[in-house]
């Protein structure tokens, strides 16, 4: 599984613990193209008894219709709400204050609401609170774990940011997560294998947005998966995992090399750089050029193995 764990992210969740207590209301930044997996379970653990405000952040990123599913999804969890925006549109950041105060119930006429700001790395959290600030305070990069320590903003509307450096858990156990992480950003690309990721990252937009995948890179067809027949007899570490590009039904390794067909990733002799196709492929998923894209639903949110009949002992049959 892929996992990111840096020193600092240890402090982190020690510094989260020690505040949390005297804190009115969690804000957690996710990403509107994968909502569930881009929350991190382990704060999810350590604030299940605060209101928390789910703000969806790159919504002009994210699918509008699956916004709106998500949106609702959350919405009916109690103590929860969940706002959809553009972090660096400053008119949609406006109902925040008002949101916080909603969630924290009465507080003392004397002090501010106290919030505190979550999200795991490179999910426009820094973005965020410099739009809510009106200037920069937070730093913002393009890489995750930018923000190291934890910052105090005061607003106006009487709230008060707590930053919060992003977080990570010790190992992303769900397998689907993990590459929709992966091909976000959310995870530095030394941590993964490149490729691997854009075969996975294809074979699920091909399921989801096939006429957005045609018509960007000018394929006529999107080949569906065949099984590897001698994949149940290839020995395994660890439990069985579902075949991702099986249960997508399309050959996202067919898709990539295409890819890297039509940008320039033919080599002597017709070889084909996979690296080239995964490269193009992620990058401009990430910008947003494939068109306003979500990677999961809340149908996607997965149940517990014990219960989920896609998951069996051979990887074929999945």
């Amino acid at each position: 599984m892929l996992g990111w764990y840096p020193g600092h992210m240890h402090k982190a969740r020690r510094q989260i613990t020690e505040a949390l207590p005297e804190i009115d209301v969690v804000l957690e930044v996710l990403d509107a193209r994968l909502p569930y997996s881009s929350a991190n379970p382990m704060l999810a653990e350590l604030t299940e008894h605060k209101p928390v405000l789910k703000v969806l952040s790159r919504a002009d990123l994210a699918d509008p219709e699956q916004t709106e599913r998500w949106v609702e999804h959350f919405n009916a969890q109690p103590d929860i709400r969940a706002l959809a925006v553009t972090t660096t549109q400053s008119r949609e950041l406006k109902r925040i204050p008002a949101l916080c105060h909603e969630l924290a119930g009465h507080v003392r006429a004397d002090r501010d609401v106290r919030v505190m700001v979550m999200g795991i790395p490179n999910v426009g959290k820094s973005t965020l609170i410099n739009g809510l600030a009106g200037k920069k305070l937070a730093k913002t990069g393009n890489e995750p774990a930018v923000t190291k320590r934890q910052q105090k903003i005061r607003l106006d509307g009487r709230v008060a940011l707590i930053d919060t450096p992003g977080v990570l858990w010790p190992k992303i156990e769900d397998q689907a997560s993990a590459y929709r992480l992966a091909a976000s950003g959310a995870i530095r690309d030394t941590a993964m294998e490149y490729s691997d990721v854009a075969i996975v990252a294809a074979a699920e937009l091909a399921k989801r947005y096939p006429d957005a995948l045609k018509a960007r890179y000018k394929l006529k067809t999107l080949p569906a998966y065949t099984p590897n027949p001698d994949a149940g007899s290839v020995e395994a570490d660890g439990p069985p995992h579902r075949d991702l590009l099986a249960l997508a039904g399309f050959d996202g390794q067919a898709i990539v090399e295409a890819i890297a067909g039509k940008r320039g990733g033919l080599r002597a002799g017709g070889v084909v750089d996979m690296h080239r196709g995964a490269e193009v492929l992620l990058h401009e998923l990430r910008d947003g050029k494939l068109g306003r894209l979500t990677l999961e639903t809340p149908d996607d949110i997965p149940v517990p193995e014990e219960n989920d009949p896609s998951l069996d002992e051979s990887p074929s049959s999945a």
